[in-house]
């Protein structure tokens, strides 16, 4: 089974129609953290395949941040809401939205 990291995805569109779209695609992927900000724990395969979903619907004027995480620092995110960081230790949910 291929190695799973958490990344940090971050995108500012500018069409509201190409907004939502993004939005849904990244639900299927992570866990919204803030309005525009999602966590996504994937292998190289999943997030090849995000960005080639991505590809799709965004434009030259639109902007996307991936920041991988190695484990060490997804140990150090901090979490205001509820202090605490254990589900970032293990797997996400393994259910998928399809």
């Amino acid at each position: 089974m291929a190695q799973k990291n958490w990344h940090l995805v971050s995108y500012d569109v500018r069409d509201p129609k190409r907004l939502r779209r993004v939005a849904r695609v990244l639900e299927a992927y992570g866990e919204r953290i803030q309005y525009s900000v999602f966590r996504c724990r994937l292998d190289r395969t999943a997030m090849e395949k995000l960005k080639w979903e991505l590809g799709g619907i965004l434009q030259e004027h639109d902007d996307l941040l991936v920041i991988p995480l190695c484990p060490q620092c997804a140990e150090r995110v901090p979490v205001h809401s509820t202090g605490d960081r254990s589900d970032w230790l293990g797997d996400p949910p393994s259910f998928r939205m399809v």
